[in-house]
């Protein structure tokens, strides 16, 4: 890498000598003007306009136009008498914190390097100290022809400068802001720093130029087939589109990013559950008339299966009593109704018999006495 400037640091009464390197380079594909007609260069000729003649580089000078028109010429050994401390010196004016910098006046990047091994000490204590404060260096230089602004900073083990604009070579925003007076929504905002922390952070090496890279192809593509090939047709995303819906736009966004980064579904998408407030009275009466039908078959289940088995059974014959038990009580009760109607009958005619004679009474009693005899065990076999 080669150098485009020799000079110092100064820092104080600290004098660190310096070798300054451009810190970028432009990777851009660059074009030739052709005739489209044959195919021929386009080139630029320097003439002057009094001659019209063709003028070579070393014939040529500076000069400076004022308001009337006229040229005034100024030498490049004008310039170098002129009372400038700055020509080969950075002059450090001040130490600020990085913030304070507009980031509207970075230019041209460049690494400063200790020029010789005495530099090497002062170099490194400048560079220790930049590191330790935290803070950046603002400095005044001049190169090619002019004095200009810069900010050092460390950079890894070098210290590298930014050149800087001057604060009125910044152009105001006025004129630049959206006309008229827009609102946002809070829920619009919410969105977007969801699609914010959504695409979270990147890393800046694994960005590259993609038009340069399609552009490459294309020319490799123009260069096997002899310079005719299709071009691929691209759709067109204008900046005449309108976004109609901002809401839809920025959700759909925070979609097409989790897709992209691979991460879950966001639960704030979906819409909340519905939450429904019961009374407090009907809060506090359900609980009580839940458990009562239960408390109550259950013990109606184990009275009816004591009194069935009278005695420890089992599982099966206390599901069997439980079940029988309404049919054997409606049983008893018919067998019952039954016996008392036969009982009157038999009464009724016992009275008009009257007079009947006694062996037909004592039969008829007998009778009487026998049915009973005979109802008492089918109480006992359905209350069993």
């Amino acid at each position: 890498m080669r150098s485009i400037w020799n000079g110092s640091i100064s820092f104080g009464l600290v004098s660190i000598p310096v070798k300054l390197f451009t810190a970028t380079e432009n990777h851009a594909i660059s074009f030739r003007q052709i005739h489209t007609a044959d195919g021929g260069r386009i080139r630029y000729r320097k003439v002057c306009e009094l001659d019209e003649q063709e003028v070579q580089s070393a014939e040529i000078g500076k000069g400076y136009e004022d308001a009337d028109g006229a040229v005034i010429p100024i030498t490049d050994d004008d310039l170098a008498a002129l009372p400038l401390p700055t020509a080969r010196t950075i002059e450090i004016v001040a130490f600020v914190p990085l913030a304070s910098v507009d980031p509207l006046q970075m230019d041209q990047a460049y690494y400063l390097s200790a020029n010789g091994v005495p530099a090497a000490k002062p170099y490194t204590l400048l560079r220790e100290a930049l590191s330790r404060s935290r803070k950046v260096a603002v400095a005044k230089f001049a190169l090619r022809g002019r004095e200009r602004l810069g900010m050092l900073r460390v950079v890894d083990d070098v210290i590298a400068m930014h050149g800087l604009l001057w604060p009125d070579e910044i152009r105001g925003p006025e004129d630049v802001a959206p006309e008229g007076n827009v609102t946002v929504r809070d829920a619009e905002l919410d969105l977007a720093d969801t699609l914010m922390d959504t695409l979270g952070e990147v890393d800046l090496d694994s960005l590259h130029d993609d038009y340069r890279a399609a552009v490459e192809e294309l020319i490799a593509a123009k260069s096997e087939s002899g310079g005719s090939i299709s071009p691929a047709t691209t759709e067109k995303t204008g900046g005449d589109a309108q976004v109609l819906d901002l809401m839809a736009a920025l959700k759909n966004s925070v979609r097409a990013a989790k897709d992209s980064h691979g991460g879950p579904p966001d639960a704030a998408e979906k819409p909340p559950a519905k939450v429904t407030e019961l009374d407090s009275r009907k809060r506090t009466s359900a609980p009580k008339k839940a458990p009562a039908p239960k408390k109550s078959t259950a013990a109606k289940k184990t009275t009816a299966t004591k009194k069935a088995t009278g005695v420890k059974g089992t599982t099966a014959a206390k599901a069997t009593a439980s079940t029988a038990r309404k049919p054997a009580a409606a049983t008893k009760k018919a067998g019952t109704e039954k016996a008392g109607t036969k009982a009157a009958t038999e009464k009724a005619a016992t009275e008009k018999a009257g007079t009947k004679a006694a062996t037909m009474a004592a039969t008829e009693k007998a009778a009487t006495k026998k049915a009973p005899a005979k109802k008492a065990p089918a109480r006992k076999r359905t209350s069993a």
